[in-house]
């Protein structure tokens, strides 16, 4: 399981002309990559990771603060381009093996008391954000 994490001002996730999901204010962009070998315990520890992670001003976490977190699936993080000039996708988990363990990633934030906001999985998604620092850390499992 990949993730790329970004702290951000604000950031929204359009599908079809119609926001899906945004947070204002101080928060985590959180786009989730899922690859063959992934497992829900993979998920859960992922969550803990992002609820604690202290990036957010101060060295603060989105548990310290309250801050909300925006979760998009994005199978193109296991995208290999070591070879020619197109991306190979091989390394990704397919939808039905993906699509749990995102929404498993969502659910464990949840019940560990944070606001989620989620894109819409398989998607055509148009991501906006305005990333704060800019921070960016990418974590994997």
């Amino acid at each position: 399981m990949r993730a790329v994490v970004q702290r951000v001002s604000r950031a929204s996730v359009t599908v079809a002309g119609r926001v899906v999901g945004a947070i204002d204010g101080p928060g985590l962009m959180v786009l989730v990559g899922v690859t063959h070998d992934d497992t829900p315990e993979k998920a859960a520890k992922l969550a803990a990771k992002l609820w604690g992670l202290r990036i957010l001003h101060d060295e603060r976490s989105c548990s310290d603060i309250g801050a909300p977190l925006l979760v998009v699936s994005q199978f193109t993080l296991y995208g290999d381009a070591r070879k020619g000039r197109r991306p190979t996708w091989t390394a990704a988990a397919p939808g039905p093996v993906a699509e749990p363990l995102v929404d498993a990633v969502v659910a464990e934030l949840r019940a560990l008391g944070a606001k989620v906001e989620t894109g819409e999985f398989g998607a055509d998604m148009q991501v906006d954000l305005v990333n704060d620092g800019p921070i960016t850390v990418i974590l994997e499992y």
